[in-house]
């Protein structure tokens, strides 16, 4: 029963940041546009997302008449379900976690790499051709990124010797916060996890020009809400991963004589803040063309990555300094 709380407890949690993260983009995009953004529904416009998501509730649900029926409606669900499965190995404190696997990272790896599948089948399963090239594109989008932070993810673990993110945020907290020695490690995991979860500069299932959406053209009311929950609930997921690799999950950056704040608070303005770089990212940047983006992943990012594993490697070992 404890642990059906627990799941319960994430899953709203995540829905209620999901519903406030996109208030929160309309509002950070208003202010760099100049204008006012959501401001009638509820105080500043707060309720805003409640009314959107009772609109699509609410919204006549069109399938198309020689879609695959089943597979359409499984789709938006695994892509939603996939998303919620990663957040249960996520630290929030010491002791405030789910599960605490010793082979954490591996599980996010196995979790988030699903999500190919939805895409792949809501693309096949609307039979249109404009839906099929774009779950292609995304697809191979998301595998191309996926090996590079896989990688990354593997450095980290170099250093600390273990997959638990626990460890690694304990490890940081009597160390060092590994953004500091890894700091191109992180600028270049940030922007692999931008390209993964399809967010501009790399969003090329929204090139509306090119694909009128990609994979989700044909769906529309809540199936298409369920892909939206599940893009912006990958968003936060990779933001607080983000947060236990490189700065110190749960831990202050204040020493605790000058300031202290509780776990919670901290890594909830740490992911803030990425949260709003990923924003800023949709507001100033142009979108990258397709091949543009699979030369960037497979000729500069992955040979970077693959790179930065062989030097840590090699140092750790030259210094003694292998964990295992």
């Amino acid at each position: 029963m404890f642990v059906l709380l627990k799941i319960l407890y994430i899953i709203v949690f995540v829905l209620v940041s999901v519903a406030f993260f996109t208030h929160a983009e309309r509002k950070i995009l208003a202010a760099v546009q100049r204008r006012k953004g959501p401001n009638l529904i509820g105080v500043f416009g707060l309720l805003q997302p409640l009314a959107d998501g009772f609109k699509l509730l609410v919204k006549e649900a069109i399938t198309p008449s020689n879609s695959s029926k089943t597979t359409f409606v499984i789709a938006p669900l695994l892509t939603f379900i996939v998303s919620l499965l990663s957040w249960v190995v996520i630290p929030f404190d010491k002791y405030s976690t789910l599960s605490e696997l010793n082979l954490g990272l591996l599980y996010v790896l196995a979790a988030s790499s699903l999500g190919v599948y939805g895409i792949i089948v809501a693309g096949w399963s609307s039979n249109s051709k404009y839906a099929f090239l774009g779950a292609m594109r995304s697809a191979a989008q998301m595998i191309s990124y996926e090996i590079s932070i896989g990688f990354v993810i593997c450095t980290i673990v170099l250093c600390t010797g273990s997959f638990n993110l626990s460890v690694i945020v304990a490890y940081q907290q009597e160390v060092i916060w590994f953004i500091v020695p890894f700091v191109f490690v992180f600028m270049l995991f940030f922007i692999c996890i931008v390209a993964e979860t399809n967010r501009h500069p790399f969003d090329l299932p929204e090139a509306e020009a090119e694909l009128v959406a990609g994979y989700t053209v044909e769906y529309s009311a809540m199936k298409f809400a369920l892909f939206s929950l599940g893009e912006y609930a990958n968003i936060l997921f990779m933001s607080s991963i983000t947060v236990m690799l490189f700065l110190g999950g749960w831990s202050s950056p204040f020493p605790t004589t000058w300031v202290l704040l509780p776990s919670g608070v901290c890594v909830g303005l740490k992911i803030a803040a990425f949260v709003i770089i990923f924003v800023l990212l949709r507001a100033g940047l142009p979108r990258f063309r397709y091949d543009q983006l699979m030369t960037l992943g497979w000729t500069v990012f992955l040979p970077m990555s693959i790179s930065y594993f062989i030097i840590v490697a090699f140092g750790l070992y030259a210094f003694n300094g292998l964990p295992f």
